[in-house]
């Protein structure tokens, strides 16, 4: 990064923690005006800066509501810079196919797949940009109607591999091959092969540039049949799922006996929604059979509460709750007390 886009970086992270778009907004027509690649704005100032956001909030040194506005203004400016005059000569040109964007069903976080959209799109591609929440069922519709090249979802938590896996399957089956990308496919893509994708990336750069190298494979119905891992969606999973609302209301009854909230645990505290986002964790640890991941995200937690001050015994307490109540779930309590054991 140049000294320009530094400036401009800097410029951009007090103008978006101070909620002050149109500061944002100047700041990085001005780095344009200097001379910084649309592109390199894109992704080595705007997207830095969002990655920011998430680390500064993690480590309690944003509020939630300051994360929400930085995010907004970080969102704001992608949506500006799609605009600027640098953004339009691919026009002039042929394209070079089509790339449906979407996040997966049930992911909000919106922010990676909007960057990938502006770069793609900046590099020459006709992009349909579909956003959040995508649902499985309105995505295949879409496809069967524009036929693209290239479905890219984007997925930034795990507790939606389910959906995504589902999402996966249609596309395939649709004859459209199927890029992944984010945080929720593993740190090096590992559920993403999990679960049967075309190609992983590990950020919008090298997604743009994979399909700047060419055509994704198209795989067969038989190839996608015989690739499918059998524990996927497996007993386990199907039992877990169903008893998930009696499981967040008995963890939440041991909580607020053992680690009342007198003792300082808000405001990061044992809330029926945390809970229930720690079950869905452990139910996607589940399906893709991989204790590394509920093993990262309490320990994640346990990171997360220790900045907020929250007893430090809340992780443990509600992993001892949640494996009273996994009767006949065996697996399920092997990934339990691996977590358990990571905390120790």
């Amino acid at each position: 990064m140049n000294d320009e886009a530094e400036r401009c970086a800097e410029a951009l992270w007090a103008a978006a923690t101070a909620g002050d778009e149109y500061a944002a907004i100047d700041a990085a027509r001005a780095a344009l005006d200097a001379g910084v690649p649309l592109e390199t704005m894109l992704l080595d100032v705007v997207a830095v800066a969002q990655a920011r956001v998430g680390l500064d909030w993690v480590a309690n040194r944003l509020t939630v509501a300051q994360e929400h506005t930085a995010t907004a203004v970080h969102e704001r400016v992608l949506a500006v810079m799609a605009h600027e005059p640098a953004a339009h000569g691919h026009r002039a040109g042929p394209s070079k196919g089509r790339v449906s964007v979407a996040c997966v069903d049930g992911e909000w976080h919106t922010f990676p797949a909007r960057l990938l959209a502006e770069v793609l799109r900046l590099r020459g591609w006709q992009v349909d940009y579909l956003g959040a929440h995508v649902p499985t069922a309105h995505l295949v519709v879409h496809v069967h109607r524009t036929a693209p090249g290239t479905v890219a979802l984007s997925g930034s938590i795990a507790t939606r591999l389910p959906a995504a896996h589902a999402a996966i399957t249609a596309c395939q089956a649709a004859g459209v091959p199927v890029l992944v990308g984010g945080a929720a496919f593993g740190p090096d893509g590992r559920y993403a092969r999990l679960l049967g994708a075309d190609a992983w990336a590990p950020d919008a750069r090298a997604a743009a540039d994979l399909l700047d190298a060419g055509p994704l494979p198209r795989r067969s119905a038989a190839g996608l049949s015989a690739d499918r891992p059998p524990h996927l969606a497996g007993h386990e999973y199907t039992l877990l799922t169903e008893r998930a609302p009696e499981l967040v209301r008995g963890v939440m009854a041991d909580l607020d006996e053992r680690v009342p909230v007198a003792e300082g645990t808000e405001p990061a505290g044992h809330t029926a929604e945390e809970v229930a986002y720690a079950v869905d964790f452990l139910r996607a640890a589940v399906y893709v059979d991989d204790p590394a991941l509920f093993a990262s995200f309490t320990g994640w937690t346990a990171r997360m509460l220790a900045t907020r001050d929250a007893p430090a015994r809340l992780p443990a307490v509600m992993l001892d709750a949640l494996d009273a109540r996994l009767a006949g779930l065996p697996r399920t309590r092997e990934i339990v007390a691996l977590a358990r054991a990571g905390l120790r």
